[in-house]
C-alpha cells in the first residue's frame, strides 16, 4: 500500500494552500489522558492531514484510521506545526514514536508493518504527558479496532 499521508493529491483546498475543513470528533485516552482527535479515514482526509493548518491546543489530536494494517510512512509536506506522531498497531497498542518537523519531506517509514491507526499531537505531548511504546489507545466504546470496525 502506497504512503496515503502527506502525500501529493489533486484536492482543491491543497491545491490552494488551504487546510482541510476540521473534521468529526472522538475522545480518545491514553491510559488517564483525553485527546479529542479528528477523524481522518477517508482518502483525502488521510492525504490532507494537518497540511496548512497554524495551530493546533495542546489537547487536539488528529487519528488516521486506515482501512488495514501496513507500513505507513509520513512526513510534513505543507505541514506547518511541529508534531509527533504514534505509530499504532490494529490492537490500539502504540508501537512507535516519533517527532516531526514542519515542512520537512522525509518519510518517517514504520518498522512495523503492522499499523492500522496514526495519532499526530502537539510535538512533544506524548513525552510530556509520560505516554509510552506499548499504551494502550482507547475510546469510550472500547479499543479503536472496536470503535472503528466492530467486534472481531
Amino acid at each position: 500500500m502506497p504512503s496515503l499521508a502527506k502525500s501529493e493529491t489533486t484536492d482543491n483546498a491543497v491545491i490552494q494552500g488551504r487546510p482541510q475543513p476540521k473534521l468529526p470528533t472522538i475522545k480518545v485516552w491514553l491510559g488517564p489522558h483525553e485527546l479529542t482527535a479528528e477523524v481522518a479515514h477517508t482518502m483525502d482526509q488521510l492525504t490532507n492531514g494537518m497540511m496548512f493548518r497554524s495551530n493546533m491546543d495542546e489537547q487536539e489530536a488528529m487519528l488516521f484510521v486506515f482501512p488495514e494494517p501496513y507500513q505507513v510512512a509520513f512526513w510534513m509536506k505543507n505541514t506547518l506545526i511541529p508534531l509527533s506522531c504514534a505509530y499504532i498497531d490494529g490492537d490500539g497498542i502504540i508501537l512507535e514514536i516519533h517527532d516531526m518537523k514542519p515542512k520537512d519531506e522525509t518519510q518517517i517509514r514504520a518498522a512495523s508493518d503492522r499499523i492500522q491507526f496514526v495519532l499526530e499531537t502537539r510535538q512533544g505531548w506524548f513525552e510530556r504527558n509520560n505516554i509510552s511504546v506499548g499504551t494502550a489507545v482507547r475510546t469510550e466504546r472500547g479499543g479503536l479496532r472496536e470503535t472503528f470496525y466492530g467486534r472481531q
